[in-house]
């Protein structure tokens, strides 16, 4: 069973970045579609960026559009979220997620905080 691990967050100044990995292990995540959500206080989950299982494909939240990218490395089976220009109201829990090819998303991490102070 392929579990998710996210890492990087934490407390940054907005204006400022920060990138988030999200590193698959007990199995390959290689064929799956790649995404990231997050969840503020008070709020419901949303979707954040995705990305296919070959790269070439990837969507964003209009809310992140030019200010968030999303990658992966497959022979590291590991995506990233490459935050640039956060603002406060990026604040939230971040949650990696995976994807079989026409599947919903079934396999989560764990989710990781992200605090960004103004």
């Amino acid at each position: 069973q392929v579990q998710l691990v996210e890492s990087g967050g934490g407390l940054v100044q907005a204006g400022g970045s920060l990138r988030l990995s999200c590193a698959a292990s007990g199995g390959t995540a290689n064929t799956y579609q790649m995404a990231w959500f997050r969840q503020a206080p008070g709020s419901e989950r949303e979707f954040v960026a995705a990305i296919s299982w070959s790269g070439n494909a990837r969507n964003y939240a209009n809310s992140v559009t030019g200010r968030f990218t999303i990658s992966r490395d497959n022979a590291r089976n590991t995506v990233y979220l490459q935050m640039n220009s956060l603002h406060p109201e990026d604040t939230a829990v971040y949650y990696c997620a995976a994807a079989k090819p026409r599947e919903d998303y079934t396999l989560w991490g764990q989710g990781i905080r992200v605090t960004v102070s103004s």
